[in-house]
């Protein structure tokens, strides 16, 4: 979880491909009213974010119900969201790539051929809650390599 440009796919990718765990790629699943908008420039309401977390949410729990291990990216930039992912399977653990908003936006500035114009990084950071002590969260530092924050992740997620 984290704003856009925290590194999420790309730690996503890195630690499903460790774990041998399917990964979800929470962008996917996105509506294409939801993309549009984004692409315009345009935040989400809470209202437009809540289908999309049903189908991430559900996308998970097929996986962990047909016996599978889950890596997914999403934002999930409120307890209330994350809470709701909750609602599909409890033990969900969430890995919070933090990040500033300097080195977030330059990093979206850069991408090529994604739907979030780094216009929106500033909405993003305007409604982040950083997960409280009492979340399932493990805060990471988003500037770091890929292969490092893996291997920092892999150890913190086999700790009990």
């Amino acid at each position: 979880m984290g704003v856009t440009g925290s590194g999420k796919t790309a730690l996503g990718h890195a630690l499903a491909e460790r774990l041998d765990a399917v990964f979800i790629e929470g962008d996917d699943l996105h509506p294409a009213d939801n993309v549009a908008r984004m692409a315009r420039g345009e935040p989400l309401t809470d209202d437009l974010r809540a289908g999309w977390l049903d189908a991430i949410g559900r996308a998970i729990a097929n996986e962990i119900d047909g016996g599978r291990s889950v890596v997914a990216t999403c934002s999930a930039l409120k307890r209330a969201y994350r809470d709701r992912l909750r609602g599909f399977s409890p033990d969900i653990v969430f890995l919070y790539l933090k990040i500033d908003p300097v080195t977030a936006r330059a990093r979206v500035a850069t991408r090529r051929d994604h739907f979030m114009p780094a216009s929106l990084v500033e909405s993003q950071f305007a409604i982040l809650e950083e997960p409280a002590p009492a979340e399932q969260a493990e805060t990471l530092d988003a500037t770091l390599a890929v292969d490092t924050l893996e291997e920092t992740a892999r150890k913190r997620l086999s700790q009990p």
